[in-house]
């Protein structure tokens, strides 16, 4: 796998995640409640701060947990929360190694359907549905992993021109157009909340 992305807006952290399956796999999982940028720079740093130039899903499963949460909080932090998501990636490195011999990619190596990378995708630690639709949208728009039906079974994240997540991201202009929809979205959900608010329940017989 080796692919130019532009997600993190760092060049050095680019050229990891084009490169790796796994550091594409833990931006991905720290890809929530922080800038997307900011997420996937992560294995980048953790790559430095551990002393090499790749994730190894081995020495991150083995690190100490406390070393290991210490080595994601060191300033700056690689996550607005480190200390829990240093224990999701060790849980998502163990998993790796448990199922695939510690090999990222071998979770779509031979995968026949989009479904059945999705079913895989799910089964990881710290992937729900929503992650493992975009990260399946990520691996056929940028890394050109397209097994049959890839794009109905990463949903509306699988269409063309979507701009609706970190699988559209190609640079700073449609990191601003999926920035914006996020917004509006957010927007949206905030509107329709408020409004049912409003409206409340209605009594019986009213």
């Amino acid at each position: 796998m080796s692919t130019t992305i532009r997600i993190a807006q760092q060049p050095e952290a680019d050229e990891l995640l084009g490169r790796s399956p796994l550091a594409a796999l833990v931006g991905m999982l720290l890809d929530q409640q922080v800038p997307m940028e900011w997420a996937f720079s992560g294995p980048y740093t953790i790559a430095v701060r551990m002393g090499g130039d790749d994730l190894d899903a081995r020495a991150i499963a083995s690190y100490h947990p406390e070393a290991f949460a210490a080595l994601l909080s060191e300033k700056p932090a690689v996550h607005r929360y480190p200390g829990s998501m240093a224990k999701r990636v060790q849980q998502l490195c163990q998993f790796l190694i448990a199922h695939y011999d510690g090999d990222a990619a071998g979770l779509w190596r031979d995968v026949a359907t989009g479904a059945e990378l999705l079913k895989r995708l799910t089964e990881l630690p710290g992937y729900g549905k929503q992650k493992s639709q975009i990260f399946l949208a990520l691996l056929g728009k940028q890394y050109g992993v397209r097994p049959e039906g890839w794009r109905a079974a990463a949903g509306a994240y699988g269409e063309e021109g979507s701009y609706r997540s970190a699988a559209d991201i190609t640079g700073p202009e449609t990191l601003a157009r999926v920035r914006a929809h996020k917004q509006e979205a957010k927007r949206a959900a905030k509107e329709a909340r408020t409004t049912g608010a409003a409206d409340g329940p209605r009594r019986a017989g009213a």
